[in-house]
């Protein structure tokens, strides 16, 4: 049994083999089918789609085919236009060529013909020269022998004789232009002096030798004389500056040749009384703090004086000493404003003269540095002036007006003498400069005695700052005629007898009155 069950089973395995084989094949059959099928119809598809592809490449082609003839054809149509274009200028040009030559041709004719007229009448001329040299030749000779004198020696006399008359004019003509430019320059030199005073306005200013400190009240001074005066001692140590202390109400007066040190003591004064706090160590610090304030100010006023006239590159020394001047005077007129003056007094001048106004204006600011050196030195201020200006790399002129603008040193430019005058204008304005008080009234008690020691002299007044002398005479015993008389001898004893600035005008005066009383 068990051999007839394995039996069974063995066949059983074999037939669903058998079976499993069968179903395969026919499953494999199927799909080799359905493979042949989707082959045949991808072929298809491929054909279908390749013809497609011919038939666009096949337009494509024409279509550029036809599109590179018509390029073709117009760049044919152009070459052709070109070569017609040529053509036509090589033909016009050969018209124009064949036109020039006949004209050339014309001329030449013309100009052999020209020539050939010419020819003959220069012989024609030559012919007429030679007799006419015959005819000068043979008259040369009469004259010769009429006169007695050669050719060569009436030549020579009438060279002479008009040498000598053109030099006669020439002397005259030139004389007569000297005169009339003297008198043009005169003119006009002056018409530049009065237009340029005219248009130059400045303030007058007056310095002294001593500044007078206000206070609120007298109990201040008993605080800055400080205890025994060791206050008062320690500001004259550190400022240099002489403190008067007296009965003066709610005033002190500090006495000093220097106006910097006598500002500085004036402006530590000032700081001091606000501050309340007065002891020599408060002293010194606030006069070393006032020190540095006044020389940063100079350098500022030296800045803003140069900006103001339109000055540029000047030295930062040369600034410095502008600076200064603030601080200085001469002959009581502020050096500041005096050299800003005859600055700009050099500007117009040199504008009216056509010279170069900045460079001008530049010198006269400049020509007064020599007043305030740093040390004490023997040489003229002029000269050290100008010895900064060179050292500081100014220009030639304006070194040379420096120096010059007081005749230290000759003058080498039209820039000296306007320097000079323009000094001279700012200095003898009215009110400009101070002489001594004392002197300045005996100058003026001595013009009034020179006038009374003339008998028949009634009274006389110096007015004008002593620039004129009015003086009234007796009527009985002074008559019209003579009154012209004694304004000349008076004139002329001033002029001979006493020492003045500028002119002094005589003014003589009579007068008659008749009187009567009606009762």
């Amino acid at each position: 049994m068990d051999i007839i069950t394995i039996i069974i089973g063995i066949v059983g395995i074999a037939a669903g083999f058998a079976i499993a084989k069968i179903i395969e094949k026919s499953n494999i059959s199927n799909l080799i089918k359905n493979a042949k099928k989707e082959a045949a119809s991808i072929l298809k598809d491929a054909n279908l789609e390749a013809e497609n592809i011919k038939k666009d490449k096949i337009l494509q082609a024409k279509e550029r085919f036809i599109e590179l003839k018509s390029e073709h054809e117009q760049v044919i149509l152009a070459r052709d236009k070109k070569v017609a274009e040529v053509e036509k200028r090589v033909r016009d040009k050969e018209s124009q060529v064949s036109n020039e030559l006949s004209k050339a041709k014309k001329v030449n004719e013309d100009y052999e013909a020209k020539t050939a007229e010419y020819n003959n009448k220069i012989e024609v001329l030559d012919k007429k020269q030679a007799e006419v040299d015959k005819l000068h030749k043979s008259q040369l000779q009469q004259l010769e022998v009429i006169s007695g004198l050669s050719a060569e020696e009436a030549k020579e006399q009438l060279v002479e004789g008009l040498k000598a008359e053109a030099k006669t004019k020439a002397m005259s003509h030139i004389q007569e232009t000297i005169e009339e430019a003297k008198l043009t320059a005169q003119q006009e030199a002056k018409k530049i002096i009065i237009n340029t005073i005219q248009r130059v306005g400045t303030e007058e200013a007056v310095e002294n030798c001593v500044s007078v400190f206000n206070i609120e009240s007298d109990d201040v001074k008993g605080r800055i004389i400080g205890r025994e005066g060791r206050n008062i001692r320690a500001l004259e140590a550190a400022t240099g500056v002489e403190i008067i202390v007296d009965d003066t109400p709610e005033a002190i007066i500090l006495s000093c040749f220097d106006p910097v040190r006598r500002e500085i003591a004036r402006l530590s004064l000032h700081k001091l009384v606000t501050d309340g706090r007065i002891h020599p160590a408060r002293i010194e610090e606030v006069v070393a703090k006032t020190a540095k304030q006044i020389d940063d100010e100079i350098i500022e006023v030296g800045k803003r004086t140069v900006i103001d006239l339109g000055i540029h590159g000047l030295h930062p020394e040369l600034i410095k000493v502008v600076g200064r001047m603030k601080y200085r005077s001469s002959y009581g007129q502020n050096l500041l404003q005096h050299s800003r003056e005859v600055s700009k007094l050099c500007g117009i001048m040199a504008a009216e003269l056509g010279l170069n106004v900045k460079l001008a204006k530049r010198a006269g600011l400049l020509h007064d540095i020599g007043k305030v050196p740093d040390t004490e030195s023997d040489l003229p201020h002029a000269l050290l002036g100008m010895q900064w200006a060179e050292k500081y790399g100014e220009k030639e002129e304006v070194c040379n007006a420096i120096g010059a603008h007081h005749d230290e040193i000759e003058m080498k430019s039209l820039l000296s003498p306007i320097i000079q005058v323009c000094d001279a204008i700012s200095g003898a304005r009215p009110g400009a400069r101070r002489q001594v008080l004392d002197s300045y009234i005996q100058r003026l008690k001595d013009l009034e005695d020179v006038a009374y020691g003339f008998s028949g002299v009634k009274n006389a007044y110096a007015i004008q700052a002593g620039r004129e002398l009015r003086v009234i005479v007796e009527s009985e015993k002074v008559s019209d005629d003579n009154a012209a008389n004694l304004s000349f001898e008076i004139s002329q004893k001033i002029q001979t007898e006493m020492t003045y600035p500028g002119q002094v005008k005589v003014t003589v005066i009579r007068e008659t009155r008749a009187v009567n009383i009606a009762k």
